[in-house]
């Protein structure tokens, strides 16, 4: 699977992007027609705490899957939009 991992406004350290690809790349253990990957991470403008947003989008034959999560951290966005996304991926591939 090809992942692109984007960071709009500040850039991500390898330990980041070394994260969320292992994370991302998870994925194939539950569906192995997963095509491609996109994840964008940015700094969301609020002076709220959690403004840190993980956008994940998923590309599978026939259908494009996102997820997108807004936490403290980029690790834990990351960590909870790929949960998200490995819920939907199980349902297409319940339906395939």
């Amino acid at each position: 699977m090809d992942i692109q991992v984007h960071s709009i406004h500040f850039t991500a350290d390898k330990k980041l992007l070394g994260f969320v690809n292992e994370k991302v790349n998870k994925l194939e253990v539950f569906f192995d027609n997963i095509i491609a990957g996109e994840v964008y991470l940015r700094l969301d403008n609020s002076t709220a705490k959690d403004n840190k947003i993980a956008e994940v989008k998923l590309l599978i034959p026939g259908k494009e899957l996102f997820a997108k999560k807004q936490c403290k951290s980029f690790e834990e966005a990351a960590d909870l939009a790929v949960e998200a996304l490995r819920k939907q991926v199980t349902k297409e591939k319940a339906r395939n």
